[in-house]
């Protein structure tokens, strides 16, 4: 009998022998996935040293040495160039026109989207569908109508007739991400304001906007992108040089820096610059926004 009982407990599985092996298999690194990562990485990482060591090349050294070798004499007259160029203007217009159309897109499409969410009634399921439909409108089927209206309004040539495109297009997808992340917050608490005497008004603001922040930083941020670097609106509805945002700057930059290719890099970076400090900024918000609903 103890012959018996020692073979059986020799025989029976060992639990730490068995998480041991299970560690052992998660611990196995994916040599596949690491070098598909450093391949991607070095695809995004090449054009953009590519930009910023040609951007501080002067057009000799451009010309005459190896496109990928960083200069061995680095200036900065490439963007004091650009500087001069009524660059300052361009950047102040961009800022104008993205921060004029994405604060108001984001604050319709946020009470938009709470309606959608907590109200009922054939109009709302109605304003959902029609939000929806907006999702399958190409811009530039539209630019025709916009161009009419724009002119009919009296608003061609100014920042305003950027603006106004901008929000109207911004909102159906940003609708559609909010009521998302609305939907995942427990009506249970919507009720329990609602008994301390809260209105509606009053949970939107103080209770679901709290809640969704993630998703409001990564659809203004998307939306900025978007309206940084549009090029259709600018060029259709705007002609004067003191009217130009980055994007139609960059374009002129080209024909005006024909052969000073440095110099048109160097307008680039300037031009990506502010994205890439808004995404410092708002990095964190950002990646909560896009990775919610992952860990359900």
């Amino acid at each position: 009998m103890a012959l018996a009982t020692e073979t059986e407990r020799d025989a029976a599985p060992n639990p730490k022998a068995r998480q041991r092996g299970r560690g052992t298999r998660r611990s196995t690194p994916n040599f596949l996935g690491g070098l598909g990562g450093w391949l991607w990485l070095a695809l995004i990482i090449l054009p953009a040293y590519y930009v910023v060591i040609t951007s501080l090349k002067n057009q000799a050294g451009f010309f005459g040495s190896n496109p990928l070798a960083p200069p061995s004499d680095p200036t900065l007259a490439n963007y004091q160039t650009v500087l001069e160029a009524d660059f300052v203007r361009y950047f102040v217009n961009s800022v104008i026109v993205t921060v004029g159309s994405v604060i108001p897109a984001v604050a319709v499409s946020f009470m938009a989207a709470y309606a959608v969410v907590r109200g009922t009634g054939r109009i709302i399921a109605a304003s959902h569908t029609l939000f929806l439909m907006g999702l399958a409108i190409p811009l530039q089927a539209t630019i025709i109508p916009i161009y009419f209206m724009i002119t009919r309004a009296n608003l061609y040539d100014t920042l305003l007739a950027l603006i106004l495109p901008s929000i109207a297009f911004a909102i159906p997808i940003s609708v559609l991400i909010l009521s998302n992340f609305l939907r995942d917050v427990p009506r249970e608490l919507f009720e329990s304001m609602r008994l301390d005497g809260c209105s509606e008004f009053t949970m939107m603001w103080r209770l679901a906007l709290p809640l969704v922040r993630p998703a409001v930083v990564t659809i203004a941020i998307y939306n900025a992108l978007q309206v940084w670097n549009g090029f259709l609106f600018p060029l259709i509805l705007t002609q004067s040089p003191d009217k130009r945002v980055l994007p139609l700057s960059l374009w002129a930059f080209q024909d005006e820096f024909t052969v000073n290719i440095p110099a048109v890099l160097a307008a680039v970076v300037l031009s990506t610059l502010p994205l890439v400090v808004l995404y410092v900024l708002a990095r964190r918000q950002l990646v909560s926004g896009l990775t919610a609903g992952f860990s359900k």
